[in-house]
């Protein structure tokens, strides 16, 4: 059996509400085993609130961090310090830095060169450094109104038709259900579908056997490395293999594994 990630979740409260912590943690949860928990912030501060009533619940350890200077964030020098020293005690395979702040860039990518994996996760508002240091970002608020409604940020954009007549336009419907849509809303600096698909069939040709195939599982981990926010959800989406195969613009192929008879190997190949 293989061994499981140690994870450190750390998270900063200034910068991040407390209506998140069970999408940061059941996020978290998909890489690995949760050891540290820890979060940042002056809980003196009646903006600590929403925090307070959860904390306990889920078992996270407040580190207290008084403002020195008025108005600037001063939990994010201790949440750094804790990181480098989960780092040099080698505690730690995997970090969940959460924050919105491009202030833990530097962190990211220092983690990042100590062969650490780094899950970022913060607000459409999260400034593209700091994303692109992670090996993978996850946008809060959209993963949280996705699991508040049950639904895909897509399908709960999509409105009902009106005064549709029975059989009418079922040729286009049935078009539009086969095609991914674009996101409710366009994610600040992140990637829209139009460059998604221009680096899967990027990835295709740079990548692919001498037949032109290429295994769904390399090619989801290629597009990972490109875009660290790319997320199959966020174009309404569960599966990378659905996303793709319903982006009408590749031939698949599916083989059955060597080493399961049930389970299939899925391959992709330009049209």
């Amino acid at each position: 059996m293989e061994k499981e990630m140690k994870i450190a979740v750390l998270i900063d409260a200034e910068n991040i509400s407390g209506k998140y912590v069970n999408v940061i943690l059941s996020e978290a949860n998909k890489l690995g085993n949760i050891i540290y928990k820890r979060i940042y912030g002056d809980w003196t501060s009646s903006q600590m609130g929403a925090w307070k009533s959860v904390i306990l619940d889920n078992a996270i350890q407040p580190i207290q961090q008084y403002k020195n200077v008025s108005g600037k964030n001063s939990s994010d020098s201790s949440l750094i310090i804790d990181a480098m020293d989960l780092l040099y005690q080698g505690k730690a395979d995997g970090f969940c830095i959460v924050s919105s702040d491009s202030d833990f860039t530097r962190l990211a990518s220092r983690l990042r060169e100590a062969e650490k994996f780094v899950l970022g996760m913060g607000e459409k508002k999260t400034p593209r450094s700091f994303i692109s240091a992670c090996n993978r970002f996850s946008y809060l608020d959209l993963l949280l109104e996705a699991a508040a409604e049950h639904l895909s940020p897509v399908e709960k954009a999509v409105p009902a038709e009106k005064n549709e007549k029975p059989g009418k336009n079922k040729k286009k419907k049935a078009a539009q259900q086969a095609t991914v849509k674009k996101p409710v809303q366009k994610v600040e600096n992140g990637s829209d579908l139009e460059s998604v698909c221009a680096a899967l069939q990027e990835l295709v040709e740079e990548n692919s056997d001498d037949e032109g195939w290429i295994y769904s599982g390399k090619l989801g981990y290629l597009l990972g490395k490109r875009f660290p926010d790319f997320d199959v959800r966020n174009f309404g989406a569960k599966k990378f293999t659905v996303f793709v195969r319903d982006l009408g613009l590749f031939e698949v192929r599916e083989l059955l594994d060597d080493e399961s008879e049930t389970s299939k190997r899925i391959y992709f190949r330009l049209k």
